[in-house]
């Protein structure tokens, strides 16, 4: 039965890569693997001699013992998965709604308003570091949507534009690896406590941005960043309260780690209440610009008028959810049955830990960081390496920043060749060979800082 599971996963992971060519979107091979492979541990519980006990992290031997007993121990570790799972999805989705909330008020676009340049090279540079500081706070993936939107009302020219986006998937992966809420990995590590805030910034800050710098420089000397560019004339209009949104939501999201700190209480909690005082703000803004314009537009609305947390929620990307679920609930089912956690044995045995690591950074380049990071984290065993042991910082480096190396190796990458119809083999001879030098030149600063401070 193991075989069949991983038979399974291999089938659906296939179909997972191939969504284009089959033209079927991703939720649905994760959906069908994850009921799969679930059900097929359930038929098959009465034939397993090992079951992996996800509270202590160790793999029991289960010969022996009946099946009441059997069925009891997986509705348990079932429930366990579920729950963790859904501790990542809620903090997403409250997180998602934020972002969606401050887009309503079109609070994005005051970062433009900064942004004065006429010069190739200097907006490459405010670009690059936006796109490092943003998906640190919003993640990669919004941040990556907020700044080629923002490029689309200043560079007319697409040719010119699609290498600014280009260098926005390298810098917003980079900026995305240093923080607990940068990228999804980083978060489920961050609530898995493999990784602490504090620890995550203080060891992948310097990494995260030599990776983003590296690339950037050297692409500030190519022919195409020369010279000044032509700016589209200025747009009238936007919501004044745009300013106090984009401060307050990204406040807000950056407040959640610290509550996390201050109360020991699981992430989403935290984000719960950030939503919730944000939603509050948006609720009362628009209900005061409401009643000031038409009072009976609410009666025809079916009582949601132009509720900025009604419209926000109606936004969020549930397909992108519903993946995650599928995804992180299948790799649950390969680490029950210890298959995970045993291979993790056998990669230790056969080769250095940061050289696997660094394969699996590679790796996120051709396959989802998602899925080998939630295998990483059953692989190594908690007794040996603990919270913020090196290897969990370098996991997250690694899966983080490896994907730029293909534009479909990242989420921000797969977005920006969507909104901008960038071709996989022009960003293969064009950006590729930067984000490589970027990757390797960020785990090489990462090891040296374990070797020197270590």
């Amino acid at each position: 039965m193991e075989m069949f599971i991983v038979v399974v996963f291999v089938l659906g992971y296939l179909a997972i890569t191939l969504e284009h060519s089959l033209k079927i979107d991703k939720l649905v091979p994760a959906l069908m693997m994850m009921s799969i492979a679930w059900a097929a541990v359930a038929f098959g519980i009465d034939g397993f001699d090992t079951w992996f006990d996800s509270h202590n992290a160790s793999l029991r031997d289960i010969d022996g013992m009946g099946h009441e007993h059997r069925m009891h121990m997986l509705e348990g570790t079932l429930l366990h998965h579920f729950g963790k799972t859904c501790e990542i999805l809620i903090f997403l989705v409250g997180a998602m709604t934020i972002v969606e909330i401050i887009d309503h008020f079109n609070g994005f676009a005051t970062i433009k308003s900064f942004i004065r340049t006429k010069k190739k090279t200097t907006l490459l540079w405010i670009v690059c570091i936006l796109a490092f500081i943003l998906s640190a706070i919003i993640d990669n993936l919004t941040a990556t949507i907020v700044l080629i939107t923002i490029l689309r009302k200043m560079l007319a020219d697409k040719k010119l534009r699609i290498w600014y986006a280009g260098m926005i998937i390298i810098a917003a992966n980079a900026g995305g690896a240093w923080s607990p809420i940068g990228d999804v990995t980083t978060t489920m590590l961050w609530m898995g406590d493999k990784v602490s805030t504090v620890k995550l910034i203080e060891y992948l800050i310097l990494p995260s941005f030599i990776c983003m710098v590296i690339p950037t420089l050297i692409a500030s000397f190519m022919p195409v960043f020369k010279g000044e560019f032509e700016r589209p004339a200025e747009e009238e209009g936007g919501s004044s309260k745009g300013p106090l949104m984009l401060y307050l939501g990204l406040g807000l999201i950056v407040f959640v780690p610290i509550f996390k700190t201050v109360t020991h209480l699981p992430p989403y909690v935290g984000m719960m209440l950030s939503l919730s005082i944000v939603a509050l703000v948006a609720e009362a803004i628009s209900a005061r610009e409401f009643s000031m314009t038409d009072v009976n537009h609410e009666q025809a609305q079916g009582g949601h008028h132009s509720s900025p947390t009604f419209g926000a929620l109606s936004k969020i990307e549930m397909p992108s959810i519903l993946f995650f679920l599928g995804i992180l609930m299948t790799v649950a089912a390969l680490e029950s049955l210890g298959l995970i956690f045993q291979f993790g044995q056998d990669v230790q045995g056969a080769m250095n830990n940061d050289v696997f690591i660094l394969l699996l950074g590679a790796g996120s380049a051709v396959i989802d960081n998602v899925p080998l990071v939630a295998a990483s984290m059953g692989m190594f065993d908690p007794a040996q390496y603990g919270a913020d042991d090196h290897i969990w910082h370098f996991i997250a480096y690694s899966a983080g920043t490896g994907g730029s190396m293909l534009i479909i190796g990242s989420a921000a990458g797969v977005v920006a060749m969507g909104m901008e119809k960038i071709s996989f083999f022009w960003y293969l001879k064009n950006i590729a060979w930067l984000a490589l030098l970027g990757y390797v030149a960020g785990a090489g600063v990462y090891l040296l800082e374990g070797m020197l401070f270590g």
